[in-house]
């Protein structure tokens, strides 16, 4: 007998509508395989979770696994949309099933994919569902549009104000009064001539925080002055398919309107800001960040922030300058004073360092091997205690899905309502994207120590291409080398350097070997190389 497995899947708000329970889903594919004389080994069913990213489908990902160890020979589902929202996702868990001779069929559409012509129609079914999803979204899309231009607030948080619901399909704005206060106070200190660094530094100091508690920083000052909010006005469609295209996603012409909201600055204090603001921008920018090859790699040995260039220029004698490049903690360049302090390293001096100090480790047999051989002791250190997290994290993520389940359970019999559910629901999915991303950090760490021990040969080599492509390479490229080795580097509290972090995968091997030799991605070399990271 041919053995099935049921898929099953339902967000929070599909739950209360019929047809889409779990309970109808199960209950259709059952009877549906009864009748072709099939049997049902297992149904996995994914509660209270979105079919538009497989990440956190914890059922989907143990059928995949099941299917991989031969627990079944095909897979049902009541439609393909419980499976996969979009013909990609579809098309590559489908893929994974023919990988271990595992069927697909779908109780609500014809079609099997053990045929050539069961595939065609799946592919055109998925392809108008997709079609069908996406004009909803347009649809939304365009109702928020219209909504935004009659001066309606489509939601959001911003500084200031509050969204408050005025009936069941409409929210509003109302002023926050000691909010309003940072917000005035951001726009009167750039009136009076003080730049983003220096209101950011004072708020900072006198304790003002941001909307989510947090110190402010220039780019979210800049944010504020930007906003045409705080005169009463609705902007809306900044960016258009930021998931997508980030920050290619910027609209240039934005909707923007007069609100139906109290403005918590006057259109006057607005234009004063926005005229200085033009003069300043009209300055030339700084270019001397591209002249720092370790920008961004350096820790900072107070509050570990990413260190940034810098620079200061003393006046000579001789009527001359002399410009002296530093790298500064970010936090305190962003942030002032009150985040950090500057703990400037000279410039020249880190660049040297570390570019000496490569060509030393690797000219120094003893110390080389002495560096290997510490590596490998730490990775066997390390794996276990790695490997014990994953157990535990799995086994919390476990529960929180049987939690869920449960919750879903008293929604059924009628024990809680709609709210209720939504509200566990939203706090449940938050900590299990919490857990998983946490497993996934792990999960990387461990293969990148549980790839086998690595031998004084290859840490050798690697470093000798590494060390003749800097040799050869240009400033520019010096830069970009060293930006795709280096993971980090500490400093000492003196304002030296401490440790140099270096790490290697196949990705940079074969740009090795494509830089040195001519050679496409992928040819020559070993055929395996094992992922490490060493401290020098």
């Amino acid at each position: 007998m041919i053995k099935v497995a049921g898929y099953v899947r339902v967000s929070t708000a599909e739950q209360a509508e019929e047809g889409y329970s779990i309970d109808a889903q199960e209950n259709i594919i059952r009877q549906k395989c009864k009748f072709e004389g099939k049997e049902v080994v297992k149904v996995y069913a994914d509660k209270g979770i979105s079919g538009k990213s497989m990440k956190n489908r914890f059922q989907l990902q143990q059928m995949i696994r099941d299917a991989e160890a031969g627990k079944f020979d095909e897979v049902w589902v009541w439609k393909t949309n419980r499976l996969a929202r979009n013909q990609y996702d579809l098309l590559t868990i489908i893929k994974e099933f023919e990988k271990y001779e595992v069927g697909f069929k779908s109780c609500s559409e014809a079609f099997d994919t053990s045929t050539a012509a069961g595939k065609l129609m799946m592919n055109v079914l998925s392809s108008i569902g997709e079609f069908e999803r996406e004009t909803t979204v347009e649809n939304v899309k365009m109702g928020m549009k219209q909504r935004a231009r009659t001066g309606k607030w489509n939601g959001g948080i911003v500084l200031g104000y509050k969204s408050v619901s005025i009936s069941e399909s409409e929210t509003s704005l109302k002023v926050i009064p000691e909010e309003a206060i940072s917000v005035k106070k951001i726009f009167e200190l750039y009136s009076s001539g003080k730049g983003l660094k220096a209101i950011c530094n004072k708020l900072n100091h006198e304790g003002y925080k941001t909307k989510k508690g947090n110190m402010f920083s220039t780019g979210g000052i800049k944010d504020i002055l930007m906003n045409p909010i705080y005169i009463g006005k609705i902007r809306y469609n900044v960016r258009e398919n930021w998931t997508e295209k980030r920050r290619k996603g910027i609209n240039k012409n934005p909707i923007i309107v007069d609100g139906e909201h109290e403005p918590i600055i006057s259109t006057e204090l607005w234009n004063k800001v926005h005229e200085l603001y033009k003069i300043k921008s009209g300055k030339p920018k700084k270019t001397f960040e591209n002249n720092y090859l370790l920008t961004g790699l350096m820790k900072c040995p107070q509050c570990g922030a990413s260190m940034v260039a810098g620079r200061s220029k003393n006046k000579l004698k001789s009527g001359g300058y002399r410009i002296t490049r530093y790298y500064v903690c970010g936090n305190w360049r962003s942030k002032g004073s009150a985040a950090c302090h500057s703990n400037g390293i000279r410039a020249d001096y880190a660049e040297r360092y570390v570019l000496s100090r490569i060509k030393k480790v690797l000219l120094n047999k003893r110390i080389l091997k002495d560096i290997v051989n510490n590596l490998n002791r730490k990775r066997q250190e390390i794996i276990k205690p790695l490997e014990d997290e994953i157990k535990q994290l799995n086994l919390n993520l476990d529960n929180m899905t049987k939690k869920k389940d449960r919750i879903f359970d008293l929604y059924t019999d009628g024990i809680i309502n709609k709210e209720v559910l939504s509200e566990r629901i939203e706090k449940i999915t938050r900590d299990i994207d919490e857990l998983s991303d946490r497993k996934e950090r792990v999960q990387r760490e461990h293969e990148n120590n549980d790839s086998g021990i690595i031998s004084y040969e290859q840490v050798k080599n690697i470093l000798n291409d590494f060390n003749k492509l800097l040799e050869i390479a240009s400033p520019e490229d010096q830069k970009t080398l060293l930006q795709v080795i280096i993971k980090k580097i500490t400093i000492r509290d003196r304002k030296k350097i401490d440790s140099i972090e270096l790490h290697f995968d196949e990705k940079i091997r074969k740009y090795f070997i494509k830089s040195r030799e001519g050679e496409s991605p992928g040819d020559g070399g070993s055929p395996s190389f094992n992922v490490f990271t060493i401290c020098i």
